[in-house]
């Protein structure tokens, strides 16, 4: 149980604590007294300000104590601790927590935990399965049964068994052979974040005249993802090439603004496109004899 008062002759040992302190540091680097604590029975820690610049708010505690019965104080431990008001370096934090989106750049490899929460064993390559894998139980019937009919004998003498009922076939053709696939837990995290990032409650969404769920720039997914989001593909739109909610919106809908159709202009009152043939007037054809003159009036006047 420490003791709530110094000890006396502890307690004016300042002078040996300011000379252990200035022996630790370098000279001109221990500041004014700034008192004493009581760490328990004859045991008091002595402070003095630090005055380095990259050092503020430290001081340099040094702990001195005696023995029972003893008037003579010794020196137990020197050492620099930061005050209340000390400039601290943050708390040290994990790199997978502070990993944040867009940090990988080329050449980065970013590892993954075996236990990761958001993944789940897959289809592990051989042809018994783990237990939550995706191929049926059928298949396995299959596979068993293509084993019952191999017989004994050298291998030279038995006929080859086709393998197109395997297993390792099947999730070949099915796209399943992979050691590892998202969990039902990986599949809400991201879904929270995409919803975070483009769903209905952002600003842009508020104030969009309809959702994404009627454009026809959205691209759909397919899977149990599909029916809560897709894929932008309009170039305009700030969220082009990116997995939205289909409650999101932005002002490049589709059909937010349909541009509308020219106006058709009016008929010309005179066309001038059409030629309309006309009779020439008599006078027009260089004092031409009428058909219907007769020949003998034609030499008199």
């Amino acid at each position: 149980m420490r003791s709530r008062t110094p000890d006396r002759l502890c307690a004016e040992a300042v002078e040996l604590a300011r000379e252990a302190a200035v022996e630790a540091a370098r000279p001109g680097q221990v500041g004014e007294y700034l008192g004493a604590v009581a760490e328990g029975d004859r045991v008091v820690t002595h402070l003095f300000e630090c005055p380095e610049p990259g050092y503020r708010g430290w001081r340099w505690a040094v702990t001195v104590t005696r023995a029972s019965r003893a008037k003579a104080v010794t020196l137990d431990e020197t050492v620099l601790l930061p005050g209340p008001d000390a400039l601290l370096a943050p708390e040290w934090v994990p790199w997978s927590e502070r990993l944040r989106p867009g940090d990988m750049g080329p050449g980065d490899l970013l590892p993954t935990e075996a236990e990761d929460l958001r993944l789940e064993p897959g289809y592990s390559g051989e042809d018994a399965p783990p237990p939550n894998s995706a191929v049926s139980e059928e298949m396995q019937r299959l596979a068993a049964a293509e084993e019952a009919d191999v017989t004994a004998g050298a291998p030279a003498a038995q006929t080859p068994t086709p393998r197109t009922g395997s297993i390792a076939a099947i999730a070949e053709e099915l796209g399943m052979r992979r050691a590892r696939v998202l969990s039902r837990y990986g599949l809400h995290v991201a879904a929270d974040r995409w919803d975070e990032a483009y769903g209905s409650q952002t600003p842009m969404a508020q104030a969009a005249p309809g959702t994404c769920a009627s454009c026809g720039f959205l691209v759909a997914l397919g899977g149990s993802l599909g029916q809560a989001f897709g894929v932008c593909a309009n170039e305009f739109s700030p969220a082009d090439g990116r997995v939205v909610s289909l409650s999101y919106g932005c002002g490049a809908h589709s059909e937010a603004a349909v541009m509308p159709k020219p106006p058709r202009p009016a008929p010309p009152v005179i066309d001038e496109t059409v030629v309309e043939p006309l009779p020439l007037h008599p006078d027009h054809t260089g004092g031409s004899v009428e058909p219907d003159t007769p020949p003998e009036d034609l030499g008199h006047s």
